[in-house]
Order: structure tokens, then sequence, then C-alpha cells
């Protein structure tokens, strides 16, 4: 009889090495959106800060050793081989899945803020890393490059800035209070800076000339180019830049008490509160560029003052949360209401100057109303 056939040894598979680098890059970007949640893992385990920063640290920097290697491989030739090339992929994800598996370890009662910092900083190390892998994926084998140099900048640029992230959630919200005293102050300077040249497009027609050639008014319109009305303030923008300027000034003021108060007065364990402060104050930036950008003529003064009873709004109820918080021992401190009054005040003379606009397009749809009837 025949002898028995011996069984067939399966041979493995040898995937080749810029395929495991296009799958790497996949897998990476699949943890991008998990991060943005960044819901907290539970564990039964009392969280221990000095153990979670040094384990943080710790990670970020063997990412960035990750990456040198695989950028000093994968620039030049020959190619590592696929038992390599695997090799280098599995530690380069394994060193991204415990960063991320430190960030997972932040308990939310840590603070909202602080944990957004440090969801951040994972997001940015784990997107750079992948858009490393990308650029090693398409350009592999070539001395370092600009885009791999960028690539890897990123990467390592984000591993340096694990160290100097807040380490609790008061230093967190004074982090995020400062950002936003700065972005409204860049707004701010921008604004006085376009009033005081008088010229918001820096003189992109000569008025006198516009003016002298009113034929070439009509082509410009025909052709969809700007006029002088497009171009400059008439005289009732220019006064009504006056009080928005003021609000302006009022916002900066606002996020500056309210971010000397939490450095004054804060206290880490009220993590709750530090939180609601922050988010409320996050909200005057994007408020005050829409007032900004509203000013820019052609100027709408409806949109104007939209967005600063808008932007009023969001003020009066950061300045209540602070005055209800922990970071105002006295509620009858007297900066809180000067602040309210001096947003009143601005808003007010908003209202005044734009009240005929407002009551020339209610005429307007009435009129509009009476025609659908009839």
């Amino acid at each position: 009889m025949a002898s028995a056939a011996a069984p067939t040894t399966a041979v493995p598979t040898v995937v080749p090495p810029l395929e495991q680098l296009r799958r790497l890059a996949v897998e990476l970007r699949l943890l991008l959106p998990g991060l943005r949640v960044g819901e907290a893992r539970e564990t039964t385990k009392e969280f221990n800060p000095e153990t979670f920063w040094r384990k943080l640290n710790e990670a970020a920097v063997n990412v960035a050793r990750e990456a040198t290697t695989l950028t000093e491989v994968f620039s030049r030739v020959p190619l590592p081989s696929p038992q390599e090339t695997k090799r280098f992929c599995e530690q380069v994800h394994a060193a991204i899945k415990t960063i991320t598996a430190v960030y997972y370890s932040l308990p939310k009662d840590q603070g909202i803020t602080l944990r957004k910092l440090v969801r951040n900083a994972t997001l940015d190390i784990v997107d750079g890393m992948a858009q490393l892998v990308d650029v090693l994926f398409i350009t592999p084998g070539q001395s370092p490059d600009n885009s791999d140099l960028i690539s890897y900048n990123s990467v390592w640029t984000a591993c340096q800035q694990v160290p100097r992230i807040p380490k609790d959630n008061k230093a967190a919200a004074l982090s995020m209070l400062t950002k936003s005293v700065d972005l409204v102050k860049d707004a701010h300077e921008e604004m006085e800076q376009a009033v005081e040249e008088c010229d918001p497009y820096c003189g992109l027609l000569n008025d006198t000339e516009d003016n002298s050639d009113s034929q070439g008014d009509e082509e410009d319109d025909r052709l969809g180019c700007p006029n002088n009305r497009d171009l400059y303030w008439s005289e009732e923008d220019q006064e009504l830049i006056i009080p928005c300027l003021a609000l302006v000034r009022a916002s900066k003021a606002c996020l500056k008490k309210i971010r000397i108060s939490v450095a004054e007065n804060g206290k880490k364990d009220q993590v709750a509160q530090l939180d609601d402060i922050v988010d409320i104050s996050d909200e005057i930036s994007p408020s005050v560029d829409d007032l900004a950008l509203s000013i820019y003529p052609p100027m709408c003064h409806l949109t104007v003052r939209i967005n600063s009873a808008k932007l009023v709004s969001v003020l009066k109820k950061a300045l209540e949360i602070a005055k209800a918080s922990h970071v105002t021992p006295q509620p009858e401190d007297s900066w809180i209401p000067l602040l309210i009054n001096a947003v009143d005040h601005c808003m007010n003379r908003i209202k005044e100057l734009t009240q005929n606009e407002l009551e020339l397009t209610f005429a307007d749809s009435q009129l509009a109303d009476d025609s659908l009837r009839i």
C-alpha cells in the first residue's frame, strides 16, 4: 500500500514592507475617533498623579524614539526585510497604544479641562505618526526630504510638548484662560489698527478716482468688483464702531479678571467649577471674532447688533458663573458689577445707533407681508 501523503505545511504569507507601512498608517488612524471621544476607562485602582505623568512622559519619549528609528531605516536603501519591517511596525504600534492607554487612564474627576489638554496632545502624537508613516510609504528609500522632515518634526514636537502639559485642572484652566485672553487681545488690536488707518482694505480703490468716474463704478458693479461703498466706512459706520471697540475691550477685561480670580482663589479640588468657567470663557473669543468680522465694510448694522447681543450674553453668563463660584469669595466684589455695567452701556449705545435700521427693516417686512395679502 502506498504510504499516506504527508500533511502540507502552511507557508506564512510574506507581506511586503511598503504594504506593512500602509496597513500601519490605517491602523493608527483608526485610533483617532476613539481618542476624540476620549472616555476614561473604568478602574478600581486609585489614581496616582505622579505615576500617571511619569508614564505619559516615558510613553512620549518612546514614541519619539520609534519615529526616529522608522525614519532612519526607511530613508535609505536597501529597505528593511519583511521580517524587520514587521518588527519596526509592531514597535511603533505598541508605542502608540501605550501612550493612548495612559491617556485613557486619566479619570474625569481630575478635570475635563485637564483631560482635553492631554487628549489634544495625544491626538497630535498619533496623527503625526500616521502622517509620518504615510510619507515613508509614498517616498521610501530616499534621503529625508522636506516632507519627511516636516512629518518627523511634527511627531517629535508633539512628544516634546507632553512634559509642558499643566499637571492639574487649575493649571489647565489658567492655560486655557490665558489663550482666550491672547486671542481677544489680538482681535482687539486688529480692529483698532483698521480703525486708526480708516482703511480696512488698505486702499484697494482710490476714493477720489471712484467718485469722479461714475461710469467706472457702474462697470465695476457689472463685473462684480467692489465699489467704494464696499471698501470704506460711512460716518454712521464709524460712529457704530466706537461702542463695538469698547465692547471688545470689556471682553478682554472680563477674561483678564476671571483669569486673575482663578489664579488667586482657584482651588485644585474644585474641578467642576473650574471646568464651567473655562467652558463659558472659551465662547468669548469666537463671539468677539464674529463681531469683529461684522464691522468690516460693507457693514450691516443689524448684523453688528445681533453679534453684539450674542457677545454680551456670553460675557454676562461668564461673569455670573464666576460670581457664583469659589474663585469669587466675595460675590459683592466691585469688579463684577462694574464690568456688567460697562457691557450694558456698550450694548445700549449699539442699540441706539442701530435702531433706525431695525425699524426700517421691520417696516419693509410689514410692507412685504401686506403685498402678499393683496
